[in-house]
């Protein structure tokens, strides 16, 4: 029987082969706050190439279960709109409501991270729904990767299906998995205390 493993091309990149400059950068990778992001933004080339690599996660079934609307400043000046008045016309409180609007006005680019849940019997809705998440962690992870500054974010917006149903087009049973704001980092953040590894792993030997 013939071995169905495609056969790697001269001169491209073996992914079985150690990469230790990806690793090092998966090993200190650090998400930007949105607030501290700044135009420019990633043109739509450079955002369908993040898209992309963002897409590659994976996938059972390859059901696609999500997709992407891309958010630029005109329509985030009108979304920071759009949140307000929902925000004030439900009484919400205006901390809660400020931060909500900010994330559409301060914001130079943001993906909406669609989970589009599909009718099978063979993938569980669970493996459809980390699949989102990955595309999530992915498209944050190709922005930091190409030199951008991004962040991941949800709260009211991605949640109020009154708000968010109209808000990014969504369609009977979709819902927001994320908002990922892209754009020109203006500081680093300090680097923030991770897991103790000691605690979160467990070795099974037989």
């Amino acid at each position: 029987m013939q071995n169905a493993l495609t056969e790697i091309a001269p001169g491209t990149i073996n992914p079985a082969a150690p990469n230790e400059e990806v690793l090092r950068f998966l090993l200190t990778r650090r998400s930007r706050p949105p607030k501290t992001l700044s135009a420019p933004a990633p043109g739509h080339s450079e955002v369908m190439t993040l898209l992309t690599a963002a897409a590659r996660v994976p996938d059972h079934g390859k059901l696609e279960p999500w997709r992407f609307v891309v958010l630029e400043k005109p329509a985030l000046a009108r979304l920071a709109e759009a949140a307000a008045a929902h925000a004030s016309a439900t009484l919400m409180p205006a901390d809660q409501a400020a931060k909500g609007v900010a994330q559409f006005d301060q914001s130079p680019l943001c993906v909406a991270v669609i989970a589009v849940p599909r009718p099978t019997d063979k993938v569980p809705q669970i493996e459809q729904t980390l699949s989102v998440g990955a595309a999530c962690y992915g498209l944050v992870t190709a922005a930091l990767a190409a030199g951008w500054g991004a962040g991941w974010l949800s709260g009211w917006v991605a949640h109020d299906l009154a708000f968010a149903g109209p808000a990014f087009g969504l369609s009977e049973g979709e819902w927001v998995a994320g908002l990922v704001h892209i754009g020109t980092e203006t500081v680093a953040p300090p680097e923030r205390p991770r897991p103790d590894m000691e605690k979160i792993v467990s070795w099974v030997e037989a």
